[in-house]
């Protein structure tokens, strides 16, 4: 017999334009194609929309016997007619029954509908593929599945349980290491301060793909319900429906997870680049990520988003300076964009008052005559640590908080380049193209060449799945490895040292 080609899909994962494009081609193609849409209700959070209400049309198997058998009641009572039209109707008794299902919509695309059925019960589960598997052409077997099914905890809080750290098995609480005060994760401080700005301008709406409770605006649907748009898992439309927001005077805040930003690449580009839209990207999950593994690290967004015209793109070094890039984004009038990594802050007091920072102005944090650390974002605080360890070795170092990838401080940093001449850059993003690169090209454009000039960051390959802490001393980011680098470039100083060093080159 012909294989069978078997396609399991989620249906939050059904709200993605993706899925509806290959849905339509598959059933014009008419081949041989079983889709097994596996339908709990829940993407990470509660699924929302018209599809995911649409899905949700199920009626029992006796219900639909019962209005099946008043149905035919009614029409045998039609004086004259009504025999005919009951035999049209029972050659039509499929039809009926999808009218009360979701069948009806994937009638529509030629699909063969089957279902729902329980998934948990693998025997009529088992038995339905059996018989699925002579069918002609494509199916769909719609089976209801219960999140976290199974473990009493998750079938609880599925959202929690989504994707979890260690805990313990018996009560489903998580680990904590005893004693240990943890600051405010970069979420949460996102999450808080955009409720606050909202208090203080109306314009502010705030949109996400299915991850309310991901991207920290949790809080914020509680507080503003009309201001806030769950998409779902559709990130595309999220970001040209924030344009559409923008133009009619919305200040519209896109919270995404870096990697999946990817996605809405061209509308980035064509729907509020090009139209110069006031649209506020808050990228979380920017650089390494952790045991989420390849698909989740978020380490490619300062190389595709900081050639994009009219972009502005801007890092917090911690938390507090978080808070003020999210006034300075409501404050500039056109795209603007942020990324922030995952997990907690620094422990940094957090300011009351929010403040604007001026666009492209970057910062000094400490100075020295013979190391230039320039640092975005979270390798910021790294940068500072490696600093004291080169004191402690007679190398004295300046540290750059540079804030924007884009525009560059020039001012500040060729003054600094100029005074020092032996310059590191250090990002949590891949080399190609990122901040580095950035600061290389400004050199050229001026005809700068310094003394020495290392690149340190991310190779030109997926990032494998680890903690944070164990790949970025891996790839050479964190204090220790800036310190080895510095140390490194101050010892070769006889010699101009243009070159990157990277983790292969070093062991």
């Amino acid at each position: 017999s012909p294989n069978k080609v078997i396609a399991v899909i989620g249906d939050g994962s059904m709200t993605g334009g993706m899925a509806f494009e290959a849905l339509n081609h598959a059933g014009d193609l008419d081949k041989n194609l079983i889709v097994i849409l596996n339908d709990n209700e829940m993407s990470i959070s509660p699924n929302v929309g018209a599809l995911s209400s649409f899905l949700s049309r199920k009626l029992s198997h006796k219900t639909i016997l019962y209005l099946k058998r008043e149905m035919e009641n009614i029409l045998k009572s039609i004086p004259g007619v009504g025999a005919n039209i009951l035999q049209l109707f029972k050659r039509s008794e499929n039809s009926f029954i999808s009218f009360f299902t979701p069948g009806m919509l994937f009638h529509a695309l030629k699909f063969h509908y089957i279902g729902p059925i329980k998934g948990h019960r693998l025997d009529r589960l088992l038995e339905t593929l059996e018989a699925t598997r002579h069918i002609e052409g494509p199916v769909l077997v719609h089976v209801m599945t219960q999140k976290g099914k199974g473990y009493q905890p998750a079938e609880c809080d599925p959202t929690s349980f989504h994707g979890v750290g260690s805990f313990n098995i018996e009560t489903g609480k998580s680990c904590k290491i005893a004693g240990k005060m943890c600051a405010p994760s970069y979420t949460k401080v996102f999450g808080d301060t955009v409720v606050r700005l909202a208090e203080q301008d109306p314009r502010v709406v705030a949109i996400t793909a299915a991850m309310p409770q991901g991207t920290g605006l949790d809080a914020f649907s509680q507080r503003f319900p009309e201001r806030f748009f769950d998409v779902g898992i559709a990130e595309q439309h999220s970001v040209t429906f924030a344009a559409g927001l923008a133009a009619e005077g919305y200040k519209p805040i896109v919270a995404v997870y870096s990697t999946f930003l990817q996605r809405a690449y061209d509308q980035i580009v064509h729907d509020v680049c090009l139209q110069n839209l006031p649209v506020i990207f808050a990228m979380d999950r920017g650089g390494v990520v952790g045991d989420d593994g390849p698909t989740h690290h978020g380490v490619f967004d300062l190389s595709f988003l900081r050639h994009i015209p009219n972009l502005v793109l801007m890092a917090p070094k911690d938390e507090n300076e978080l808070q003020h890039m999210l006034r300075t984004a409501l404050d500039h009038s056109g795209p603007i964009a942020l990324r922030y990594p995952r997990g907690n802050g620094s422990g940094v007091e957090l300011e009351e008052k929010f403040r604007s920072l001026p666009i492209g102005k970057g910062e000094i944090l400490r100075e020295g005559d013979d190391i230039l650390l320039i640092a975005i974002g979270a390798t910021v605080q790294s940068a500072l640590d490696a600093a004291q360890r080169l004191e402690l070795k007679g190398i004295q170092a300046t540290v750059l908080n540079a804030r924007f990838i884009k525009p560059l401080d020039q001012e500040l940093i060729f003054d600094w380049a100029k005074r020092i001449g032996r310059i590191i850059t250090v990002e949590e993003n891949v080399l190609q193209g990122g901040f580095g690169s950035a600061v290389l090209e400004m050199f050229q454009q001026a005809s700068y060449f310094p003394k020495a000039f290392v690149r340190l960051g991310l190779p030109d390959a997926f990032i494998p799945q680890g903690t944070q802490s164990i790949l970025r001393n891996l790839y050479g980011i964190d204090a220790e490895g800036i310190e080895r680098a510095a140390e490194e470039l101050f010892k070769a100083r006889h010699g101009q040292v243009l070159r990157t060093i990277g983790q292969a080159a070093r062991r």
